[in-house]
């Protein structure tokens, strides 16, 4: 969900963004511009609260956030092999790491932090942001494709396994070892994402006309949407949402596609309810007779929903968010806007665009007291996938929540890594200057 290096197509504005990303739960927003960066809150459709910005990095190319807490990871057209963590509430630099090469893209989750370079991926322990291993050796990837699993108890990483075709290899970073390669498109790979839980993983070709799903950790197709066939596009984005009901993919045209992952046949009742559901059924038991072309034509499924932008060629993403307890369709473009859409879960069909915001101007202060008075809402991921029940036990005092989620809210244990980051806490990390690294020989090869 992260775009990096916005075109010229930006309409020529004068503050364009350099880059934009959602954070790890779509509760929060990080643009990046020539000035520096900016952070929000995606709380409300009608506001939308600035949490912080810095013009002290100027050039701003990769910005991201860990979930809602105080933690940001900035790189720098300035310096761009260097990787700089900052606690943004105290104004801190907690360190910063320099590396062989230009930083392509960082992913984060709680328990680690990937810096993807064109040809070698490093993985930290986000803890103390020890260095725990670096992938060599990997195929070219320019544009730093690579994702991560949101999920801790498993970070698994996913990367482009080849230069020609749509290969990919999946890695656990949690265990730092290989897990398999997934022969995903006859194409090069253009997108790739992990659900919420880890146990899925979305892809599309350069092609950009069908979109894949596969289960993790065996590489299973489970899905195959084929998003238009009259012409080829770039696919810029695609992303979960936190239910894994839905997969979004957003390119460089004027439609952004929905599509609905329905449960698969071995979860269905024993006879299908429904004519639908039983003309499925049919369809599925036929196509193990049929060749594999016309099965997978017949596997692929159109979109279930779509959000019709009012431009094309502008570098985009797209995402799917709970706010104020709705399901809501949210795409960023390079020229500096945030567009929020209705999304009908039941029946689908065109997403109504019901709100425009603009990133560039000031933005609301995260001090505005109406966010205090609002009443609680499943805005984080605490919230909506990993809360237990009211009775629930043990828990620890968190991320220092600054607008993704209410404040003074307390993150169930289970939450976190063993030992979790606990940015309230300044002695959490180890001094500054013992977390400065040069990462050009501390190579560990895989």
């Amino acid at each position: 969900m992260e775009a990096e290096g916005a075109d010229g197509a930006s309409g020529g504005a004068e503050a364009a963004l350099s880059c934009f990303s959602f954070n790890q739960d779509c509760t929060s927003l990080a643009i990046g511009t020539k000035a520096g960066y900016k952070l929000f809150s995606l709380s409300s459709v009608e506001q939308l609260d600035h949490v912080h910005g810095s013009n002290d990095t100027p050039d701003v190319y990769i910005v991201e956030r860990l979930f809602s807490s105080s933690l940001v990871v900035v790189v720098s057209h300035t310096k761009p092999r260097q990787m700089n963590v900052y606690h943004f509430k105290k104004g801190t630099e907690i360190c910063n790491y320099s590396y062989s090469g230009n930083i392509l893209a960082i992913r984060l989750n709680r328990q680690r932090l990937l810096v993807c370079l064109e040809e070698s991926i490093y993985i930290h322990n986000i803890k103390d942001m020890k260095l725990l291993k670096t992938i060599l050796d990997i195929p070219a990837n320019p544009t730093g494709l690579c994702a991560l699993s949101i999920n801790h108890s498993n970070s698994y990483v996913a990367y482009p396994g080849s230069l020609t075709t749509g290969e990919i290899v999946l890695y656990d970073g949690h265990s730092l070892k290989p897990v398999c390669t997934i022969a995903a498109h006859e194409g090069t790979l253009a997108a790739i994402a992990f659900n919420s839980s880890g146990s899925r993983l979305a892809s599309a070709s350069e092609k950009g006309t069908v979109i894949r799903v596969f289960s993790v950790p065996d590489g299973q197709k489970l899905y195959e949407f084929r998003r238009g066939m009259k012409r080829y596009v770039t696919i810029s984005s695609l992303a979960f949402s936190m239910d894994s009901q839905f997969l979004c993919a957003s390119s460089n045209t004027e439609t952004v596609h929905i599509f609905k992952l329905e449960h698969l046949a071995n979860s269905r009742p024993e006879e299908p309810s429904t004519w639908t559901g039983y003309m499925g059924k049919m369809f599925l038991a036929a196509s193990s007779y049929l060749p594999t072309q016309v099965s997978d034509m017949m596997n692929q499924d159109r979109a279930f929903a779509t959000g019709r932008l009012g431009f094309s060629g502008h570098r985009n993403i797209c995402t799917l968010a709970t706010i104020q307890k709705l399901p809501r369709l949210l795409v960023v473009s390079s020229s500096g806007h945030l567009y929020v859409y209705n999304l009908d879960p039941q029946d689908g069909g065109d997403c109504v665009l019901i709100k425009t915001h603009s990133l560039l101007g000031s933005g609301t202060s995260e001090e505005n007291k109406e966010n205090d008075l609002r009443p609680p809402l499943p805005q984080s991921y605490a919230a909506t996938v990993a809360r237990p029940s009211a009775s629930a036990a043990s828990t620890v005092p968190g991320y220092s929540e600054d607008g993704g989620a209410l404040r003074g809210e307390v993150i169930p244990e289970h939450e976190f890594a063993t030992g979790p980051v606990c940015l309230d806490d300044e002695n959490e990390f180890p001094p500054i200057t013992s977390c400065r690294g040069d990462q050009q020989d501390k190579a560990t090869p895989s």
